[in-house]
């Protein structure tokens, strides 16, 4: 699953991953065993930008949207990933986020308008995902 957090004043949340310089992505994470779509979102969302779940509002999810990892990336049958996303609202313009200690997932997070985000920050495995989400969720188009 993965997370489009939008602020009051309309700014989406990326974080810029801290094993690749450059690259610009939601916060995202995998569904345990046993756990919701919804469950994994709270406990991800809270281990990588320390936001607890009462700070932020969902207001629609879509899903699934599927990409394969390159040959080289792929361990065992995971040839991929299928991911959900959710569109929150963030309640208070005063809410802090931070990246988590024990995720490592974020060197850096920022607020960008949706139309500033560009195609190149991801991977290109991920750009039809990205591509998709945007109008699904934005009605806008990303090149």
């Amino acid at each position: 699953m993965a997370l489009i957090l939008e602020n009051t004043d309309g700014k989406i949340l990326i974080g810029e991953r801290s094993d690749i310089a450059g690259s610009w992505q939601f916060p995202q994470g995998g569904v345990r065993h046993g756990e919701s779509l919804e469950e994994a979102l709270y406990r991800e969302v809270e281990e990588e930008v320390l936001l607890l779940p009462y700070l932020y509002r969902i207001h629609q999810s879509k899903g699934p949207y599927h990409y394969r990892f390159p040959k080289t990336w792929r361990k065992g049958k995971i040839i991929g990933q299928r991911q959900h996303y959710f569109h929150a609202l963030l309640l208070s313009e005063r809410t802090s986020l931070k990246m988590g200690d024990t995720s490592g997932e974020f060197r850096s997070l920022r607020w960008i308008d949706p139309d500033e985000f560009q195609l190149k920050w991801l991977h290109p495995m991920k750009w039809e995902v990205y591509i998709r989400v945007f109008r699904d969720f934005f009605n806008m188009k990303l090149s």
